[in-house]
């Protein structure tokens, strides 16, 4: 790491609050870098565990609840939106530079742990030995709650939604970088109906959004990256409109979950890996904004080589068609890549959570397969 100067900054503001009914909220955190250090490629590993551990801090149980309870997690995180400077092996910054990040919470009780934990936020964020200085704390997406979103009457005939980190969905063991309607509905359905109380027959509305809704325009393009704990991820950044086919007001309990769930999509983000960085989702028709995110090269080399190695580990193991071998691959592949990048066993092995010992024996594992194949 290197670091050259520190630059002070400003006393951080927090000026934000909601009724204790809320049970939807977007907070966005501005920052800024206090040196000219390197950030490791897959930082946001380090963001999900920071905001667990605040959370820790105030309530315990929570944080053991975000981190290992349901499947439908009750809140998302984006990466840093700023400017990084080109560098192949790491996130280079640079001192006083600004960053945005933007945290969500899905569920009343993940409301009210933000709200405790707040007026005790530090001065700083440490990812590892890098800090950001918190500038300020303002909210990002209106406070509400789920019916009240169901309440909300549809504008306009279309919904357009901006999709500005890479965002991608699980079919049949592969990532699909397509929006196609039944996907983009079917991930905001999951986490409507798990937190908000309804249950609405998701194979009936999927069945609907297959048969009714059609992409009227769409503007995206294809990114490699490595996200969450292991593996790497090819998803989709851009713009798409959706639109109703004139049988869709056959069926007006649909139509209008169609647009709730358009209103749903900000904080709830779209596809998987969500509280990792990916599938940040903005209403409307934003472009720019999704145009702009660009993968520093330390990261798609980074993903690149996970996706080499992944590859070249699962055709070598004996059976190949289930998930074990899937999963001993891309973990294999994310240690023997990030050790080429210079990352030490024991910042793997916390960002994997698993132990030292059981790192450094599938690093040798995963050295030893390749030199087979050399």
């Amino acid at each position: 790491m290197v670091t050259r100067s520190r630059k002070q900054t400003p006393k951080k503001t927090t000026k934000v609050s909601w009724p204790k009914s809320t049970e939807l909220v977007g907070l966005e955190f501005s920052l800024v870098a206090q040196g000219d250090d390197e950030l490791y490629p897959q930082y946001t590993i380090g963001l999900h565990a920071w905001f667990l551990q605040q959370i820790q801090q105030i309530d315990p149980a929570l944080s053991a609840y975000l981190h290992d309870g349901e499947s439908e997690k009750p809140f998302t995180i984006t990466g840093l939106d700023g400017q990084f400077v080109a560098h192949s092996r790491a996130l280079q910054l640079q001192t006083g530079k600004p960053y945005r990040w933007r945290v969500s919470a899905l569920s009343q009780k993940t409301v009210a742990g933000i709200a405790s934990w707040l007026p005790k936020l530090p001065e700083t964020i440490g990812l590892k030995d890098v800090p950001f200085s918190i500038q300020q704390v303002k909210a990002a997406l209106p406070a509400t709650t789920y019916a009240k979103l169901a309440a909300s009457a549809p504008s306009g005939n279309s919904l357009s939604l901006s999709f500005v980190s890479p965002t991608s969905f699980r079919r049949k063991g592969h990532h699909l970088p397509l929006p196609w309607p039944r996907n983009v509905f079917h991930s905001y359905l999951r986490r409507w109906n798990h937190f908000s109380g309804e249950s609405i027959d998701q194979d009936a509305f999927l069945n609907w959004i297959d048969d009714h809704v059609i992409v009227q325009r769409h503007q995206i393009q294809s990114v490699k990256v490595a996200a969450g704990k292991r593996g790497s991820v090819t998803g989709f950044t851009g713009a798409v409109t959706y639109g109703l086919d004139r049988k869709a007001v056959e069926q007006p309990e649909f139509e209008h979950l169609f647009w709730v769930l358009g209103q749903f999509a900000p904080y709830c983000g779209t596809g998987h890996k969500t509280t990792f960085g990916l599938g940040e989702t903005i209403a409307g028709w934003h472009l720019k904004q999704a145009e702009a995110y660009e993968v520093p090269s330390a990261q798609a080399l980074l993903a690149k080589r996970i996706e080499e190695l992944t590859e070249l580990f699962r055709s070598r193991r004996k059976r190949t068609g289930g998930n074990r071998a899937q999963d001993v691959a891309e973990i294999w592949a994310t240690i023997l890549a990030r050790r080429e990048l210079g990352d030490t066993l024991q910042a793997i092995a916390d960002d994997l959570e698993m132990s030292y010992e059981t790192t450094k024996t599938y690093g040798k594992l995963a050295r030893r397969s390749l030199r087979e194949t050399s």
